[in-house]
């Protein structure tokens, strides 16, 4: 995509404005690099019909060019474009209108695009008692090996404790535990502040006591030890100091779902995410409100919440306290 030539002076102007517009309101780097990319495919279909400006822009070429987009074959893999491609596109052409409003280069009527859905895509979703091993298997953490000092296993459990947290008991995404800052933890009111969520929707999440236990601990016994001589506002850092990455805590965890010893959690195939649809599936057992629970996900709408519904059984639970909710998890 980021190779397709585009000619027009006004559409290289505006890809480029448009990507500092993404980086100015606070999206994710990974965004900043992507959504101009699917533009830039956008602009060059708009050039090949003959359509060289800005005004020329309209929704129905758009949506002219997206029908299109959407019987392209998949060159590498075969068959189709993924419904995750597709449903990055959209973001994209979402976001880009957005930018042409309030830069007041171009109005239009709102763009209305069918939703992608996966089909019968089945959401690895974690037992409450396979939550409780995790738990456990974090605090027990083992002997050292030779040359490793016993104080660097016990951080790195209270570290991954505190991580369990995050990804599950407040059912953070991957970016937006990574992206947290000490700021951001709100232990007098047992919140934690996402400033940077999905299209930077900022929210509130609760945090029951037990979790602000863990994460008091990390801060405060763990954490200092990483610093070394390094001074950063993250909260999750590395041993060597730093933000830690996505991948070095999704490492921690299959380490975690090792140490559990149980052979039907380790052939599950788990990520950060899985922790963030096990927490959302428990709240629905536990009976709290879809509406909440989306609240709570940050979702836009309910039809991301609803992929959970299916999961569940019949009978209704009547205790949707999310304090109380696997207190004995956590």
């Amino acid at each position: 995509m980021k190779h397709l030539p585009i000619n027009s002076t006004a559409y290289k102007y505006i890809e480029q404005s448009f990507k500092e517009w993404l980086d100015i309101i606070g999206f994710a780097p990974s965004s900043v690099y992507q959504m101009p990319n699917c533009i830039r495919e956008l602009l060059h279909y708009l050039e090949k019909h003959g359509r060289t400006q800005i005004k020329d822009i309209d929704n129905k070429i758009i949506k002219q060019y997206y029908n299109e987009l959407k019987t392209r074959p998949n060159l590498k893999r075969g068959g189709g474009l993924s419904t995750g491609y597709l449903q990055k596109h959209q973001q994209a052409i979402y976001n880009f209108l957005k930018y042409l409003r309030q830069s007041g280069r171009l109005t239009i009527p709102k763009l209305y695009l069918p939703r992608e859905l996966e089909e019968d895509k089945i959401t690895t979703v974690l037992t409450q008692e396979e939550v409780q091993q995790l738990y456990k298997a974090a605090n027990a953490y083992p002997e050292p090996k030779e040359r490793v000092a016993i104080w660097q296993n016990e951080v790195l459990s209270i570290r991954d404790l505190a991580m369990l947290t995050i990804f599950y008991a407040c059912g953070l995404r991957r970016n937006e535990g990574v992206q947290l800052d000490i700021s951001d933890i709100l232990f007098d009111k047992k919140l934690i502040y996402v400033r940077k969520g999905k299209n930077y929707k900022e929210r509130y999440v609760p945090v029951n006591a037990k979790g602000i236990n863990y994460l008091q601990n990390y801060l405060f016994d763990s954490r200092p030890l990483f610093l070394k001589d390094n001074k950063t506002d993250a909260f999750f850092i590395s041993q060597r100091g730093r933000r830690i990455t996505g991948q070095a805590m999704l490492l921690r965890l299959k380490l975690l779902i090792q140490r559990t010893e149980n052979a039907e959690l380790q052939e599950k195939e788990i990520g950060l995410h899985t922790l963030r649809h096990s927490i959302a599936t428990h709240l629905l057992e536990a009976g709290m409100k879809l509406e909440s629970i989306a609240k709570f996900l940050g979702h836009s709408s309910l039809e991301s919440t609803q992929i959970y519904t299916h999961l569940l059984e019949q009978q209704a639970i009547t205790s949707p306290e999310l304090d109380t909710l696997n207190e004995n998890n956590l």
